[in-house]
């Protein structure tokens, strides 16, 4: 009688999500989302777990996300996955995290290909260890065809960094003659930022109650609808994805103008 009723109410629950989703496709949804997926350690706190189960836990949601995303005709989701400050963490987080695109690419990645989902990955790939860049190369390699939802990792990543390599590559294509002053302006200097593939995000989400950008995307981020909630990422769930984007749909965006 027990597993009836949970099954009656997982097919009610599946239902009434199916029935939000194609309400909110009849509205325009935003083209790119970036999400800072914070809370993890703190998830693994509340229980009296390591934080690396927290992070493990997280890896769930970012599939589960992705696919909801992708479902809704989302064309791009930026994932905060780790920050060039992020190193300053404990050896045994870091190492454990370096480990994730490997686990979560290598169960995953027959999925993303199914799905016609294309990863790309933003951020410094110089400093990662070896394993972590062969299990993200293999997975942009393999999906470089597809041409559904760009998944896109910031990892290792930091957008002052990035700043600042834009400049040095303006000032370096000035001196070579490249570029003329006058030829300068906003979109000439996107260009040169790593993201110079993406739109600059719609929506920018981020869980766990923190109100801060946390050097991410700061160029990009100018004209964004920014969503917080104080729900940790672990607990992130397909009823907060749409909640998310439910307001933004109900946002007028001025850009400053009227």
């Amino acid at each position: 009688m027990l597993n009836k009723i949970r099954l009656w109410k997982n097919q009610n629950n599946s239902s009434t999500l199916r029935d939000k989703i194609e309400k909110i496709k009849e509205l325009p949804v935003p083209d790119h989302v970036a999400i800072i997926m914070d809370g993890n350690g703190r998830w693994a706190k509340k229980r009296a777990l390591p934080r690396i189960a927290g992070h493990h836990e997280g890896m769930k949601v970012v599939r589960k996300t992705t696919m909801l995303a992708n479902d809704l005709g989302i064309k791009n989701l930026t994932l905060y996955a780790f920050s060039t400050e992020n190193w300053k963490r404990p050896k045994n987080e870091v190492e454990y995290i370096m480990k994730l695109p490997e686990e979560f690419l290598g169960t995953f990645l027959p999925e993303l290909i199914e799905n016609n989902v294309q990863v790309k990955m933003i951020g410094y790939k110089d400093q990662l260890p070896l394993h972590t860049l062969k299990a993200i190369e293999k997975a942009i390699e393999q999906t470089k065809n597809n041409n559904g939802l760009i998944l896109n990792f910031a990892l290792n990543y930091g957008s002052r960094a990035e700043i600042i390599d834009a400049v040095k590559k303006v000032l370096n294509d000035y001196q070579r003659g490249i570029l003329k002053e006058e030829d300068l302006d906003e979109e000439r200097f996107s260009s040169y930022l790593m993201t110079s593939s993406l739109p600059d995000p719609d929506l920018l989400i981020r869980t766990s109650g923190e109100i801060r950008l946390s050097n991410f995307m700061l160029w990009q981020l100018a004209y964004s609808e920014f969503w917080f909630t104080d729900v940790l990422w672990p607990d992130f769930d397909e009823e907060h994805f749409l909640k998310a984007i439910e307001a933004f749909q109900k946002r007028q965006r001025r850009f400053g103008g009227l």
